[in-house]
């Protein structure tokens, strides 16, 4: 006996619940879980945004102000969902199961984000690469996974330490040639809570160890002899 195809009762107001969702349900909380749904339930499918203010989610899920920032708070935390702009609210995109309708905004929001990247990877001097398209599909990744500039920058802080570290004990070393030397660094400073006054002072050491390594090359570089070409 064939089954009949299922069929909807209604063609609208409906949202594709699929691994993103029960990825969504094993991690959050059930009063968060439930804004998550309801966000998803009424969020634009081609972007996974909405125009709406954390005030206004108490209404219709009957919760207080209070509950709904909480909610919103562990929502933040797990990456599920973020502030998108004025009184906007987007899912992440590793939590919305549909593909986004790319915009003009959102293209030169992700190009100003690939670009500070370049920028800040290749700044140190113990980093020889060119920025790949390799590296440029990790930089979109992290923008699409709603990691910071911030956090990338301290991520690639803490990598280029611990680098000329191990250039200054070991005497040599390859340099860092590609960004996904520091893919696991990103994850490690998402959850590391230490003071801003730590990052300070990385930065400090930064500067003095990329001093000394640079010094080393230099003299290095002085006692290799040259050679001259015999005819």
């Amino acid at each position: 006996m064939s089954s009949s195809p299922l069929r909807l009762k209604r063609a609208s107001g409906w949202f594709a619940a699929g691994r993103e969702v029960q990825h969504a349900a094993l991690l959050l909380s059930d009063g968060a879980f439930k804004l998550f749904v309801w966000l998803c339930l009424h969020a634009e499918r081609g972007s996974g945004t909405l125009a709406i203010s954390i005030a206004e989610l108490a209404r219709p899920l009957h919760k207080s102000p209070t509950e709904i920032a909480h909610h919103w708070d562990e929502l933040t935390q797990a990456g599920a969902c973020c502030c998108v702009g004025p009184g906007r609210i987007g899912i992440q995109d590793r939590f919305w199961p549909y593909e986004r309708e790319p915009t003009d905004c959102a293209r030169q929001a992700l190009s100003a984000y690939i670009a500070e990247v370049r920028r800040m990877f290749l700044y140190p001097a113990c980093v020889h690469s060119s920025f790949s398209a390799a590296d440029e599909k990790i930089a979109t990744e992290w923008n699409l996974r709603g990691v910071s500039l911030q956090q990338v920058e301290r991520a690639i802080r803490l990598g280029t330490v611990r680098k000329y570290l191990s250039l200054l004990n070991n005497t040599g070393g390859t340099p860092i040639t590609t960004l996904h030397y520091f893919a696991q660094l990103v994850a490690e400073v998402e959850h590391t809570q230490v003071s801003d006054s730590y990052w300070t002072y990385l930065a400090y050491k930064l500067r003095d160890f990329e001093r000394q390594w640079q010094h080393l090359n230099s003299r290095t570089r002085s006692r290799i002899p040259e050679t001259s070409e015999t005819k």
